[in-house]
């Protein structure tokens, strides 16, 4: 066979290997997905979506904005792909030498950082929900437990550079899982302070989930630690500036914080609206903060499992591809990695949208949680839903520009959707009055605004990525997406009209519609003859079918 017939079959290879990658962190990610939704009904169940949940959510966002700007954002971003080019092409001695120095600089910048946090936590509460202090106590609590919270940036920072390092090792499954046991040991440890002893110490039941949240952060670190000893990477303190490795990540950290700065200024933006709404007699409602944080935690189950996933596995491959200067390569796992975006987000998208109002019912309704809150809540969801494909996408395609070490691009970017955010949101809320729904629709604008611009100008910058297949491989998705919507729809419907809305027939109804709809998915997309579909297929479902013995050597 002639080496030109070999190398499709090498693309085709590397690409089986990045989509099997994705799979082993998707399947990690789902399991703490549905961890953390457990956590999120505990808190549900507990307190409801009033003004406790309000400020405890508000606590926890505000390290958590730091955690996406500093340590999962920037730290992340920059860090990966240095991290990458080291190994490839230096060795694993000075990889582990720029490991050292990084995480010897996130313990005292971050716990800097978090001092600072605890001390000036009345004026961030005050900055990012003035509103709270229209209702008595509400601005106080939410004080007292970002300064109890604010720790867990140093725990989350660490584990996000634990996280890098296995990664770039293509280890990706054991700091995939690293957030169960956030998830875990933040329920667990919370609820025993919380409600058990929290009594005898003098802890109400919200200062323990409180406290339970930096355990969890702990939890996360410790359990990515054994794998980076077996990899070869022991900590140990080292300080040097001057290292060309850690000025280099400095450069790229610079424009990231920068534009991650943006995307937290959106979110505060949208918070500040969000405690500040209104109902018609001019009262303050309380709400629409924790409206907003029970969607957006509920679409995070498709965006981790998609999203984050193919973005993992894709940033340490191309950062190898732009190391090594293969271009054609970078630019072929790019275009792929964004097919496989398009078919998985485009139909989830969907369903959320559909099927929303079942979803948060039987996952969140009971106890404090009315039925109300869940009509609220959905509706959030399904402006969210619109842009999941957006947020995906900009998951894969701004590290792409880190790993050709232009962090300038992605930030001036992500500066434009600060004025795009400000103009939909409030246009959404004070002038077509939609309310909470107005703020999601708005996130998902700046979502989908983001990742346009972010394509074509990775297009303009590394050439044709294959534009047509992507088109025409939206459209199909699209199509086929809209097929399942509508025999989600019609199923949904019938459902409801056998069996009312009570809760069981809400579980009856996911649990008709949600096969009825995945069936006429896969019968449309084959019809389409998505080559995506075909990918996925070669990379997981037939590997997945040998282990378990289903191969056709066994089956003749």
């Amino acid at each position: 066979m002639r080496p030109a017939e070999l190398a499709p079959k090498s693309a085709e290879s590397k690409h089986e290997s990045l989509v099997r990658s994705a799979g082993v962190v998707s399947a990690s990610v789902f399991l703490s997905r549905i961890t953390g939704l457990i956590r999120e009904i505990a808190m549900a169940r507990l307190f409801g979506a009033g003004e406790v949940y309000d400020a405890f959510l508000l606590g926890f966002r505000i390290p958590n904005l730091t955690r996406d700007l500093f340590a999962e954002g920037a730290l992340s971003s920059a860090f990966v792909p240095i991290f990458t080019k080291y190994l490839s092409t230096k060795g694993k001695a000075e990889a582990a030498e720029l490991s050292n120095l990084v995480a010897t600089a996130l313990l005292f910048v971050v716990g800097i950082l978090c001092v600072l946090g605890m001390i000036f936590s009345p004026v961030l509460v005050h900055v990012l929900a003035p509103g709270f202090t229209d209702v008595p106590g509400k601005f106080e609590l939410a004080v007292k437990l970002t300064r109890i919270m604010f720790p867990f940036l140093l725990m989350v920072a660490l584990a996000a550079q634990a996280m890098g390092v296995l990664n770039a090792c293509n280890q990706f499954g054991v700091p995939a899982t690293s957030s169960t046991f956030f998830n875990l040991g933040s329920l667990g440890f919370g609820l025993t302070l919380g409600f058990l002893i929290g009594k005898r110490i003098g802890i109400s039941p919200i200062e323990g989930m409180a406290y339970g949240v930096v355990i969890g952060g702990a939890l996360q670190l410790l359990w990515q630690v054994p794998s980076l000893v077996r990899s070869g990477f022991v900590f140990r303190p080292r300080i040097n500036l001057s290292h060309p490795g850690l000025r280099n990540m400095f450069q790229l950290m610079g424009p990231a914080i920068v534009g991650n700065a943006s995307v937290q200024v959106n979110v505060m933006v949208n918070t500040n609206f969000a405690s500040s709404i209104t109902d018609a007699a001019g009262h303050v409602i309380n709400g629409p903060v924790s409206w907003l944080g029970y969607a957006f935690r509920f679409m995070q189950l498709p965006l981790g499992l998609f999203g984050v996933a193919i973005a993992s596995a894709t940033l340490p491959s191309v950062s190898r591809s732009a190391a090594t200067g293969d271009m054609a390569e970078f630019r072929e796992t790019l275009a792929r990695s964004l097919g496989m975006i398009f078919l998985l987000t485009i139909p989830s998208s969907v369903g959320l949208a559909v099927l929303g109002d079942s979803m948060i019912a039987a996952v969140y309704q009971g106890g404090k949680f009315r039925a109300y809150d869940t009509h609220q809540t959905a509706l959030a969801l399904s402006c969210y839903a619109i842009g999941l494909a957006g947020y995906a996408a900009i998951k894969v395609l701004a590290p792409a520009f880190y790993a050709l070490n232009d962090a300038r691009t992605p930030m001036l970017v992500s500066l434009a959707s600060i004025l795009v955010n400000i103009v939909a949101a409030s246009s959404m809320v004070k002038l077509a009055g939609l309310g909470h729904a107005g703020l999601a629709l708005s996130t998902s604008l700046v979502a989908l605004f983001g990742s346009i611009v972010l394509y074509d100008l990775i297009r303009r910058r590394v050439g044709r990525m294959d534009g047509r297949r992507l088109s025409a491989a939206f459209l199909k998705i699209s199509a086929a997406s809209a097929l399942m919507g509508a025999a989600c729809m019609l199923s949904s419907h019938l459902v409801r009209h056998w069996l009312g809305v009570s809760r069981l027939a809400r579980v009856a109804d996911l649990a008709i519609s949600v096969p009825v709809g995945l069936i006429i998915f896969l019968f449309a997309a084959k019809l389409l003859r998505l080559p995506e579909l075909e990918a996925a297929r070669r990379a997981l479902i037939i590997p997945l079918s040998r282990r378990l013995g289903l191969g056709r050597a066994n089956l003749n």
